[in-house]
């Protein structure tokens, strides 16, 4: 089955067809850089780099354009409230969202173009409108005249005579006095002398903020492309309004799917910094690894809402984040088995031509079936949960007495995670370092140090070479009450922290 994927537009699932054979052209709206990446930001850049892996792995050649909105009102803002350059805080805050995105696993796009290096193409886009008659200058400023637009309201599905000015919250009380609808918005914002802006025919200035995506993805995708994405928050205004002044100026479709993840939400609430209730992504990784934060945003279907909870302290303070330390056991239960699976001893495997388990082969086709079918990335969780649990059967099998295991459906496992950290992105890590990270963080937010357990597992391993039973049995309970469990092998004793 191709893969087909809901269109916003048409509120209809649409075959993900190419323009141009075998080359997917994919543009995703990318953070305003004026603060550190939040949980929201999290889901979506996951869910569009699964896309890009899927499209990847399916044998495309992808152009993922994703942005960096570098200049906002926002970041002027922000930057005067903290004295520094509207420059120089973009620059930070783009570095750290490269950091997080990397944290978490997520491949670089193709191309991450900035605003500041596409005012040319800006420019060149409003001038356009205007000679179109789609546009039109008001005292330095230039709005785009959505009456002039007959389709204006397609993709959000509205009726302009029921919309409101201001609904991106970046319009001023001056500007209603200086557009022709209260609908209209700005392509170019006049700017006083000395503040942050950019020559133009208008007058010193700097873009809107939803003309800068038009000119980006026209300058690395070209007028028409293959798929358009970003969150549920941006279908109006942003791309409401990126499709009308992009269409209106080229006279050609934009995308010819419109792709947009659910929000993150809080006791059914939004999540979002106005609100007051989102934790950024380094927040979060304090606690729990990054790829626990990948986990849990695959385990709901993109376009649902993905409940987020957290538990308070008797102080008030956010003490824990149940649904990360659901994610981050399965995490914890992949590297386990991938683990178990490396560590197999080499004698306990057999060199045989029988057959291979359909839960252990055949993932990959699983797994793209699932993402075929409008990325359903629950039903591939499936396949992976079904996997997992085959694979540790199989050392089961393997390493009970006289047991053995098929070199064949080894191998067959060994590729299952390849498909892992190929279409998902996760289960790549090293196990042994990923399995101790998640230990010794839990061990940190318990109270417990290494030092400490290693001492009683000395202590231990004295008291049962003296032959003293009854003494290593109390240091193991001790162990235990501090939710310690020791794991006795050939090469010495270890320990893990259960959750």
């Amino acid at each position: 089955m191709p893969l087909r994927i809901y269109d916003t537009l048409t509120q209809s699932e649409m075959a993900f067809e190419t323009r141009e054979p075998g080359h997917a052209r994919i543009y995703v709206c990318g953070p305003t850089v004026y603060d550190y990446s939040h949980l929201g930001h999290v889901r979506c850049y996951v869910v569009y780099d699964v896309l890009y892996r899927h499209l990847l792995a399916s044998g495309y050649r992808v152009s993922y354009a994703r942005n960096l909105t570098d200049v906002d009102d926002k970041i002027l803002k922000r930057a005067a409230e903290r004295g520094e350059k509207p420059t120089e805080l973009a620059e930070r805050f783009t570095v750290a969202f490269w950091d997080d995105m990397k944290r978490l696993g997520n491949l670089s796009p193709t191309v991450e173009p900035k605003v500041s290096a596409t005012i040319p193409e800006v420019i060149a886009i409003i001038e356009t409108l205007i000679a179109r008659g789609h546009a039109y200058p008001s005292e330095g400023d230039v709005y785009f005249d959505v009456a002039s637009d007959p389709d204006y309201g397609k993709l959000s599905h509205r009726d302009l005579a029921q919309m409101l000015a201001g609904a991106s919250g970046r319009t001023d009380d001056g500007e209603t006095a200086r557009k022709k609808h209260p609908a209209d918005f700005a392509l170019w914002k006049g700017s006083t002398a000395g503040e942050w802006g950019w020559t133009s025919p208008w007058g010193f200035g700097r873009p809107g903020w939803h003309i800068e995506c038009s000119a980006m993805a026209k300058k690395h995708l070209g007028e028409s492309f293959d798929l358009h994405g970003g969150g549920l928050d941006l279908v109006f205004p942003h791309h409401e309004n990126e499709i009308a002044q992009s269409e209106c100026a080229s006279g050609k479709p934009l995308a010819r799917i419109w792709m947009h993840n659910g929000f993150v939400e809080t006791d059914k609430e939004k999540m979002s910094k106005s609100l007051g209730n989102f934790f950024t992504a380094r927040d979060l990784f304090e606690k729990h690894e990054p790829e626990a934060l990948r986990w849990f945003a695959l385990t709901v279907h993109y376009r649902s809402p993905l409940a987020f909870d957290w538990e308070l302290d008797a102080a008030g303070v956010v003490s824990r984040f149940p649904p990360l330390e659901e994610a981050e056991k399965k995490v914890e239960y992949v590297y386990a088995t991938k683990r178990r699976l490396e560590t197999l001893p080499a004698e306990r495997i057999y060199t045989d031509a029988g057959g291979i388990p359909a839960t252990i082969g055949g993932l990959d086709e699983r797994v793209a079936s699932a993402f075929d079918a409008d990325l359903n990335m629950p039903v591939a969780l499936s396949h992976v949960s079904a996997f997992l649990g085959a694979v540790n059967e199989l050392c089961d099998a393997a390493l009970r007495k006289k047991g053995k295991a098929s070199a064949a459906v080894v191998a067959a496992a060994r590729a299952g995670f390849s498909v892992l950290a190929k279409r998902l992105g996760v289960g790549d890590d090293d196990a042994e370092a990923m399995l101790l990270r998640i230990r010794d963080r839990r061990a940190k937010a318990r109270g417990i140090t290494n030092a400490q357990v290693d001492a009683l597992i000395a202590r231990r391993a004295e008291a049962r070479a003296a032959k003293d039973f009854a003494a290593a049995d109390a240091v193991r309970d001790e162990l235990s009450s501090l939710g310690v469990t020791l794991l006795d092998g050939e090469s010495g004793t270890t320990w893990t922290l259960p959750a």
